[in-house]
């Protein structure tokens, strides 16, 4: 068997529970209703072997100008074959010239340094049961006609334009807020994800901010289990790690672009992942 008999064609729905079952075959946590969000605001292709899908990608366009290369899973029995490569070649040349970014396993990383790709951070995952805290006081769950602002920070935070995504997140998640003089000055999302929920994205103006948002969401949901991943450079997992948070694993932030990326001055920093998918 070679990679000629294999076809590769866009995802499209019909695709979602093959897609579910390699994720499963890679011990990721992914329900369909996680992959569905995926593709709400991406473009996936598939490779398909009569008719069953043995490998995935997907790429998450944020604005004109950059992408999120994520959901790459290639069946075991088909690995070391080229078929990864062959599917990021199609991945890339979909995204035309955005900068890129995945977050990659120790194992992707020398095909990924192959492709441009170059390693600029680590993300750690942290997880276990929500512990019983207190509230902050400067917390509050989001009103309607908050939505904008979620657009307008994480926007400033990410340093690309994920309204697709943020859009797809209001009819998903919940979100708490901290405001000064009634306007929204920090954000932070949860959402039903794999074993329980998922925290992310934070977006906040400092540390204890953003730990203030975390501990009021850890708070409304004592005794569930809860994800949380999170860029080592935000210092976060020590914190994480005491609320009883345990690190689990997490993955290698790279990117591939054609020149140096802008950097806008702003306060505003993202301290938790939408997803390790996502970003």
């Amino acid at each position: 068997m070679t990679t000629r008999q294999i076809i590769l064609e866009e995802m499209t729905p019909g695709h979602l529970e093959g897609a579910v079952e390699l994720s499963r075959q890679v011990k990721w946590p992914h329900r369909r209703e996680d992959w569905e969000l995926v593709q709400s605001v991406s473009r996936g292709i598939v490779a398909l072997e009569e008719e069953r899908v043995v490998a995935t990608i997907m790429i998450t366009p944020y604005g004109d100008d950059a992408a999120a290369i994520n959901m790459v899973i290639v069946d075991a029995a088909m690995r070391g074959r080229g078929l990864g490569r062959k599917m990021m070649e199609e991945a890339l040349a979909k995204a035309g010239e955005r900068t890129c970014y995945l977050v990659a396993t120790q194992e992707g990383l020398p095909l990924y340094e192959k492709l441009g790709f170059v390693a600029t951070g680590k993300i750690v995952q942290h997880q276990g049961v929500a512990p019983s805290v207190d509230a902050q006081k400067n917390v509050s769950w989001s009103e309607n006609g908050d939505h904008a602002s979620f657009v307008t920070l994480d926007r400033a935070a990410f340093g690309h334009d994920r309204s697709a995504l943020m859009r797809s997140l209001r009819g998903r998640a919940k979100f708490a807020v901290t405001r000064d003089k009634g306007d929204v000055q920090a954000f932070a999302a949860i959402r039903r994800f794999g074993r329980g929920l998922v925290i992310g994205p934070v977006v906040a103006r400092n540390g204890p901010e953003a730990r203030s948002l975390i501990d009021f969401l850890l708070a409304n949901s004592a005794g569930e289990f809860v994800r949380i991943d999170t860029d080592e450079s935000t210092d976060l997992g020590e914190w994480l790690t005491r609320r009883g948070l345990a690190r689990v694993g997490g993955g290698i932030t790279m990117r591939r672009t054609a020149g140096e990326p802008k950097h806008e001055t702003t306060p505003h920093q993202t301290y938790a992942l939408v997803s390790q998918a996502l970003r």
